[in-house]
């Protein structure tokens, strides 16, 4: 193994986009123009239906004030796939890079992606090929092994946290009963950063629940009917991915089971589960106004709702992955580390192993003993991730006049 490894970079993205993604992308390619061992920077478009395609753009030759604006836009510039590479998927893959002399490689994305890079890194072992394999965490689900959190959670909690915060005040005025249906498949932390939102005693959500624990509809309604009495009203964020105690998805009991291309149910994309929710409601508890939302793809890439804190980390993610491939000459997966509750991060690189096609869910001492709620150690958690800045609700705080007909 040579200390200096010589050619051509290539960066793509995996899966679902985010708020900083693009962060994690530009970082890598202005990092890897630093070293005179890259020959070139080249982008994968479309990922890695792209990469088979040789579908591929130039980025050596983009200007650092365009790529930094394409840094501060959501989504992913370079665009996505959601292709779940099998073995002789990976094997073409791995042909295109033979062929375009690409060494180094870094692949951002979730729990799918780190297992291609896993894939990738083997073939190329195997090959007696010199290529370094990197992946670069990032979703929204927050749900990535070895991580403390993922880039992009942080600024698609930000938005939930606000987006709940303004549900709220809507209920508030006309009360009823609102549900928010948020993404989370398998892991709640997106789902329950809409505590957040809470700021006076009465504030919604008042009930919160994640797929870590089992979903039982007669107790959702005594929640619900509990919280309605107190207080005349009823917030609720519920995760896509609830199930019931034997893992059968909630949504099924209206839609079926409808999959996507990674074999998955499809939860996303529609109001089902709202209507569902909300139809038992009205039907159980006899509350005429109940409203539902899906908030779907809107967490993803809602512009101006970003955590500046979220960019930052996601830049030096794929800042740390080019470091780590250049100067240590490793493969392997970037992960962040918190040092302290409050607040301050670090990198590692651990192996690929550890963090393909593995899901990490929320710990039970973040979510409370009803399983209906989430506990302080997640609010306290979770606040700096969202960032500085958060607007804020406040009410009128003049005293009643005192009634003269209806005493």
């Amino acid at each position: 193994m040579s200390n200096r490894l010589e050619g051509k970079v290539l960066v793509a993205q995996g899966g679902g986009p985010t708020p900083v993604i693009n962060q994690s992308i530009v970082g890598v390619a202005l990092e890897a123009r630093k070293f005179t061992q890259v020959t070139s920077v080249y982008g994968a478009v479309h990922g890695v239906r792209g990469i088979i395609e040789e579908d591929f753009v130039d980025l050596t030759r983009e200007t650092t004030n365009n790529l930094e604006k394409v840094a501060d836009t959501p989504s992913s510039g370079l665009l996505s796939t959601r292709d779940k590479p099998d073995e002789e998927y990976c094997m073409r893959m791995f042909k295109a890079m033979q062929a375009h002399d690409i060494r180094y490689f870094f692949y951002v994305g979730g729990n799918d992606s780190s297992d291609t890079v896993r894939i990738i890194n083997d073939q190329a072992a195997e090959a007696n090929y010199e290529l370094r394999a990197i992946h670069i965490p990032k979703t929204i689900d927050n749900d990535l092994m070895e991580n403390d959190h993922c880039p992009g959670f942080g600024s698609a909690a930000r938005f939930v946290t606000q987006a709940f915060g303004g549900a709220n005040l809507d209920n508030r005025a006309l009360c009823g009963v609102y549900i928010g249906v948020v993404m989370g498949r398998h892991a709640g932390f997106l789902t329950a950063s809409s505590a957040l939102a809470q700021k006076y005693y009465n504030d919604g959500p008042h009930l919160i629940y994640v797929p870590e624990r089992a979903f039982e509809m007669d107790r959702f309604l005594a929640d619900v009917q509990a919280i309605y009495d107190q207080f005349g009203m009823c917030t609720i964020a519920v995760s896509e991915g609830i199930s019931d105690k034997d893992g059968n998805p909630m949504i099924t009991r209206l839609m079926g089971e409808e999959r996507d291309a990674h074999g998955n149910i499809q939860l996303s994309g529609t109001g089902a589960l709202g209507d569902l929710l909300s139809k038992e409601i009205k039907k159980n508890l006899g509350i005429k106004r109940v409203r539902s939302d899906t908030f779907g793809y809107l967490q993803r890439c809602f512009m101006g709702c970003r955590s500046e804190r979220d960019a930052r980390e996601a830049r030096e993610a794929g800042e740390k992955a080019v470091q780590y491939a250049m100067w240590d000459n490793v493969d392997g997966s970037v992960v962040i580390r918190r040092p302290v509750l409050d607040y301050s991060v670090d990198y590692d690189l651990v192996p690929l192993e550890k963090v393909a096609g593995k899901t990490r869910h929320m710990p039970d001492n973040f979510i409370n003993e009803t399983g209906n709620g989430v506990t302080e150690a997640f609010v306290n958690y979770c606040r700096p991730l969202l960032g500085d800045g958060r607007p804020e609700s406040h009410r009128i705080r003049a005293p009643r006049v005192a009634k003269i007909l209806h005493k």
